[in-house]
């Protein structure tokens, strides 16, 4: 290695060594920069320095201009990806399968992180990557699925350690219904309804039917229909099937539009081997 090279990386290091004293695990480029000089990485020498540190694994590369601390330093922890969702998008919350997971509703665990937003611009990658590369947003060794929404359908979000920071995660009534509306993000329909049966015995009733009457009526109506297979009474779930809705729905979102009609719920039963209640 030459020996500027030499000297970058050890001032590169050094800058690392002091961000982390000073409790920045995320950071951008212009706090590294005004932090540089007190440990002698002269402006010219920036950009150089900090190519090195991402490139010998020191720091990670968040996306433009904004990087994390790897754990490479001593009594330094590597962001969780959680941590790391949170810092790529805002407003941002865990969701779908990862939040299935979490929830000890799934019993696969996601190859990618699901993250629910209303930003309406999210990172992604940008020519010959984005052509040869799975949808999401790569950070290190996992992908970022961002599933953008509109701001008045950002609810049902709790608080919870991960690591040194509070993470947004949906809660688990918000996660089935995300399932119901995007199986496809959640591993596929089965594994939905087997989220509603692990979540049965403590799920809280009145909190996702409140939920479900915030968002769409399809989604409503899929929802009584499965409580109803639970056992939940009847008059309970009188706010969801009052609901009016022109033409019947699909139960599974994202799959063929074919099955017994139930009239009740105004569903198309369209799972396999379904047939009329």
């Amino acid at each position: 290695m030459p020996i500027e090279n030499i000297t970058h990386t050890t001032t590169g290091i050094e800058l690392v060594r002091k961000l982390s004293a000073e409790g920045r695990r995320v950071f951008t480029a212009d706090a590294a920069r005004e932090v540089a000089p007190s440990v002698g990485l002269s402006s010219g020498y920036f950009r150089q320095a900090m190519h090195h540190l991402v490139r010998d694994g020191w720091i990670v590369r968040l996306k433009k201009g904004l990087y994390a601390l790897s754990g490479a330093v001593p009594g330094t922890t590597s962001l969780h990806e959680f941590e790391i969702a949170m810092a790529l998008v805002a407003p941002a919350a865990i969701s779908h399968w990862s939040a299935m997971s979490h929830h000890g509703l799934a019993e696969q665990m996601p190859r990618r992180v699901f993250v629910l937003t209303t930003a309406r611009a999210v990172p992604r990658l940008r020519g010959k990557k984005a052509m040869h590369a799975e949808p999401g947003y790569p950070v290190g060794g996992t992908t970022y699925q961002f599933v953008q929404i509109k701001p008045e359908r950002f609810f049902g979000i709790d608080q919870v350690w991960v690591n040194e920071s509070r993470v947004s995660i949906t809660d688990p009534e918000r996660t089935l219904l995300d399932g119901l509306m995007a199986p496809q993000y959640c591993g596929d329909f089965a594994e939905v309804l087997h989220a509603f049966e692990l979540r049965a015995a403590k799920l809280d009733v009145e909190r996702i039917i409140q939920h479900a009457l915030k968002l769409d009526t399809a989604t409503a109506k899929r929802l009584g229909w499965i409580l109803e297979r639970q056992g939940i009474a009847s008059d309970r779930l009188e706010p969801l099937r009052v609901l009016p809705i022109k033409g019947y729905r699909v139960l599974d979102s994202s799959g063929p539009r074919r099955g017994p009609y139930e009239t009740r719920w105004m569903i198309r039963v369209n799972l396999p081997g379904a047939k009329p209640s």
